[in-house]
């Protein structure tokens, strides 16, 4: 008798439960805000307290949480992202089984994804200027939920492989315009905070994959594995449905009126209408443009934004994060933990990684995006290069070896979550000046998934060199990538993006 399959509630209840908690965080952290804000802006001699000079206005905080469910929606595309890339891992032993795969087959399920996505980054540029962002996240839904229901369905390899390419359409589109769409809606003070979703949810759907996979892999329910990915769809879908388009690419369509709305919902009267000027004065100055390709090399000034986009996009995926990644069981198991390294390496840093981009979030937008980035470039190289000694000098099965070894693993996860995970897609849309602002991050983040391919492709012919050659290899890889942000990176914090192109024009 065929096993029973664990019902789906299991994904969906863990997704909504970190959902709920990530709103809950954000909301009382805006809340302290608020209220601290309220405290300062009293007069030194006050009449007696009341409720109503105490706590926040009801207006205020129904405000407060609407517009962060607003901020979690547009970053809700990640979790799927996240999750789509997580789940091949518990998927793929079960289907190469069931289906027949071939080894060549097998690369081409777990690349597929890789191609749809670089096809997907390209397309949602030319398509957000057109249509806006809210529709292309609306069309990523529908491509996430057909490529689930279709790689679920599946029969044969080919099909497999068609709809998991279609999926990579989706999270190419939604890495192109999730970053857009928060930055252009979130006030300044917070844009860096908010940015942060993006990554916070991609490392919430990747966990939350490895709980899937764990607790279906009993059955050998790939298709489940696979399916489930349709929930998350269809609440991204209605989630997206009633929220606003983002008032910048309103502006650049004459709809002021609408943008004006969109402005009032995130800003006090004042502060929306000082910004309506700003981006009605942006967009007179690019209302012949038409955001294609070829003018991000017309200026000097959009030449270099492409050129650090660029740079940035692959050092994220070249500084070693799937070094670390390969070899953190190994790690693990030598350090004594030989049940339960794969559930510690999966969960465990899971987990750290959520908590720290959460950190992140809140230091983004006080201590800055370049400090943040060039500390965690200075923990990498630590890490790397500890690692590179202790699988170099034999020490891993000492214990101060394991203790050290451990101990980096540790240190690179968080460096990483700290700095270049989330703060790529932080800085992508602030390079760019709004009339190519869409298809520069399209560029970028379509530079990322190439580079992550590439990587995918050689990372094979490097472990062959052996764990310490390949850790002095991405130590160094992070020296010259200290070296490039410290002279070519430039502050982005507390200034608008209507600010920062006038600065770099």
């Amino acid at each position: 008798m065929a096993p029973m399959l664990p019902r789906p509630p299991i994904f969906v209840n863990t997704s909504t439960q970190a959902c709920e908690l990530v709103t809950d965080l954000l909301i009382f952290d805006e809340d302290l805000t608020l209220m601290r804000r309220s405290r300062q802006a009293r007069e030194p001699v006050m009449p007696a307290a009341t409720p109503a000079t105490t706590h926040n206005p009801p207006d205020a905080r129904a405000r407060s949480r609407r517009t962060f469910l607003l901020y979690l929606c547009g970053a809700f595309g990640g979790l799927l992202s996240g999750y789509d890339m997580g789940i091949v891992a518990g998927a793929q032993l079960f289907l190469t089984r069931d289906l027949g795969l071939s080894s060549w087959m097998q690369g081409a399920f777990v690349s597929s994804l890789m191609i749809g996505a670089i096809a997907g980054c390209f397309g949602a540029g030319p398509a957000t200027d057109r249509w806006g962002r809210r529709p292309v996240m609306l069309a990523t839904a529908v491509l996430f939920g057909a490529g689930a229901l279709g790689m679920a369905l599946a029969t044969g390899p080919w099909t497999l492989i068609a709809f998991r390419v279609a999926t990579g359409v989706g999270v190419g589109a939604a890495s192109a315009v999730i970053p857009s769409y928060l930055s252009e809606l979130a006030p300044t003070r917070i844009r860096g905070r908010v940015s942060t979703l993006n990554q916070m949810m991609i490392a919430i759907g990747i966990f939350v994959s490895y709980l899937t996979s764990y607790a279906l892999s009993g059955a050998g329910a790939w298709r489940w594995m696979l399916g489930l990915a349709v929930v998350p769809a269809v609440v991204l879908f209605v989630g997206m449905w009633p929220q606003p388009e983002t008032p910048r690419w309103l502006v650049t369509k004459g709809r002021e009126d609408e943008a004006r709305t969109v402005l009032l919902r995130l800003h006090k009267p004042a502060e929306a209408e000082a910004a309506l000027r700003d981006i009605h004065a942006a967009a007179q100055t690019e209302r012949h443009s038409r955001g294609r390709v070829r003018e991000l090399f017309a200026t000097r000034q959009v030449r270099r934004g492409l050129g650090i986009a660029v740079a940035m996009a692959v050092i994220q995926q070249v500084i070693g994060s799937n070094t670390i990644v390969f070899y953190a069981p190994t790690i693990l198991k030598a350090a004594g933990f030989e049940d339960s390294a794969a559930l510690l390496n999966s969960v465990g840093l899971g987990i750290l990684s959520i908590c720290t981009t959460f950190v992140t979030g809140r230091l983004v937008d006080r201590v800055g995006r370049k400090p943040l980035l060039l500390t965690g470039l200075v923990l990498m190289v630590i890490s790397m290069s500890t690692l590179c000694a202790v699988f170099s000098l034999g020490l891993l099965d000492q214990t101060a070896g394991k203790v050290a070894a451990v101990a980096s693993l540790a240190v690179f996860k968080v460096a990483y979550s700290l700095s270049w995970a989330p703060l790529l897609w932080v800085m992508l849309p602030e390079l760019f000046p709004l009339r190519v602002r869409s298809v520069g991050v399209s560029v970028g983040s379509g530079t990322n998934w190439a580079a992550n391919f590439a990587v995918s492709l050689v990372f094979p012919t490097l472990l062959a060199a052996g764990a310490g050659a390949a850790f002095a290899l991405f130590s160094g890889v992070c020296v010259l990538a200290f070296a490039f942000t410290a002279v070519y990176i430039r502050e982005t914090a507390g200034r608008s993006l209507e600010a920062l192109e006038r600065a770099a024009s």
